[in-house]
């Protein structure tokens, strides 16, 4: 669920409704009537809500992850990894003499 969500959250491209069908994707593989249960909302309510038509509340979105038992944290932006690898080289590499 973690990884999943996490992929989502790298790929939305700022697209909310994207995370939010992929918390729905989730949250049927548990059981929306489950979530709905420890959220307090109604299936209807969230099967609208994390169908990816539209972008639901933040509030939705923080009692949905909290329900299915995941949290969520921030982190600084990255450089990619290749780039990392290749600074990391060239600041190993004895310096060449002219």
């Amino acid at each position: 669920m973690a990884a999943y969500l996490e992929a989502a959250l790298e790929g939305a491209d700022g697209d909310a409704s994207f995370v939010a069908k992929a918390l729905g994707d989730i949250a049927r593989a548990k059981g929306m009537s489950h979530i709905a249960r420890d959220t307090g909302l109604s299936r209807e309510s969230l099967y609208k809500a994390l169908s990816g038509q539209r972008s639901p509340d933040f509030a939705t979105i923080l009692k949905v992850v909290s329900a299915l038992g995941l949290r969520l944290h921030a982190n600084t932006r990255q450089q990619a990894p290749a780039v990392t690898r290749v600074r990391a080289v060239r600041e190993r590499s004895p310096k060449r003499s002219r």
